[in-house]
């Protein structure tokens, strides 16, 4: 089993930096992959960015491409995104999930986090 608990979200300016954390209680061979996603008030969950656990295989949004940067410490057991340039469209729950592949299927992950909040104002 995976837990993951996410953190630092918070509120800031556009043009703003947030850079958000994931803790993971331990990895499993199925969860390869970890991965970020977002969900704003009445929309579909959407995919963020999501990275290999052992490689260095990364996919982004095109939305937050040149913006966001994912990666991890796996001595530690965490993903972090770093996101630059916030916008308000940025405004959403981020949720840290993890999966078997990097990609932008939420299907191909099982686990997830409670999520945590980003509200860039404008």
């Amino acid at each position: 089993q995976v837990q993951l608990v996410e953190s630092g979200g918070g509120l800031v300016q556009a043009g703003g930096s947030l850079r958000l954390s994931c803790a993971a209680s331990r990895r499993t061979f199925s969860s390869s992959a970890m991965g970020w996603f977002r969900q704003a008030p009445g929309k579909e969950r959407e995919f963020v960015a999501a990275i290999s656990w052992s490689y260095d295989n990364t996919a982004y949004a095109d939305s937050v491409k040149g913006r966001f940067t994912i990666s991890r410490n796996r001595a530690a057991n965490t993903v972090s995104l770093q996101m630059n340039s916030l916008k308000p469209e940025d405004t959403a729950i981020y949720y840290c999930a993890a999966g078997r592949l990097v990609i932008a299927t939420p299907h191909n992950y099982d686990y997830w986090g409670q999520g945590t909040q980003v509200t860039v104002s404008s």
